[in-house]
């Protein structure tokens, strides 16, 4: 047996867990800035580009969130309780998967990403990556009980902030918009990219409950 084989008897089981969650939320920051990316690109050709970076983005975490639960079967001791990851790996992984289709679906539909709901959408869902990695990340030791706390609140803010512009969107769409088809596809887009904030407030609501048991 190696050294470090010998070592890795003796290291905490638990590290493994925070390195992955880690390593899942500070790949949703990079899908929130490439979402940003898409909804910006007003070429058609160019945003399939980026949409495919976003779809390895999105395997990348798959692969991430399968080490979780193969980390979560194989050990006897977890950083929280067992349920919780298995929440709070849960609730990543659908931040991701809902970024990535909100992307695919304004290409497959070939909608003009020039719309104020759309770029709305894309700059909280950025922001809301952004607070839940800070959130995510203060899990480890647990010692910046305020950073955490106020990414919790920037969440929560963000995903009211979503059901106000999906509300917006959905009014102004129904009255400045004639094409029947068009409508429907931006609405679809609408639902998916407010179902994006959604589950970052999944997520948060997973590290507050983790908090108040462990802090």
């Amino acid at each position: 047996m190696s050294f470090n084989s010998i070592l890795s008897i003796f290291l905490p089981k638990d590290r493994v867990f925070y390195n992955l969650f880690e390593s899942v939320s500070a790949e949703l920051v990079k899908m929130g800035d490439k979402l940003k990316e898409v909804v910006n690109e007003a070429d058609f050709d160019s945003r399939a580009k980026l949409i495919k970076e976003l779809e390895d983005m999105e395997h990348v975490n798959d692969d991430y969130t399968h080490q979780i639960f193969t980390e979560l079967g194989k050990n006897f001791i977890t950083p929280f309780d067992r349920e919780d990851v298995h929440y709070l790996a849960t609730a990543l992984d659908d931040i991701a998967d809902y970024i990535y289709a909100s992307a695919k679906k304004i290409n497959f539909y070939k909608v003009n990403p020039d719309d104020i709901g759309i770029q709305k959408f894309g700059d909280i869902i950025q922001q809301a990556c952004v607070a839940v990695h800070n959130a995510v990340s203060e899990l480890r030791n647990m010692k910046n009980m305020r950073k955490i706390t106020d990414a919790l609140v920037i969440i929560n803010s963000i995903e009211n902030q979503a059901d106000d512009i999906y509300d917006m969107s959905i009014e102004r769409l129904f009255a400045t918009e004639d094409n029947v088809k068009e409508l429907i596809k931006k609405k679809e887009i609408y639902q998916v990219m407010e179902i994006v904030t959604d589950k970052c407030e999944d997520a948060s609501n997973v590290i507050e409950s983790i908090i108040v048991k462990y802090a």
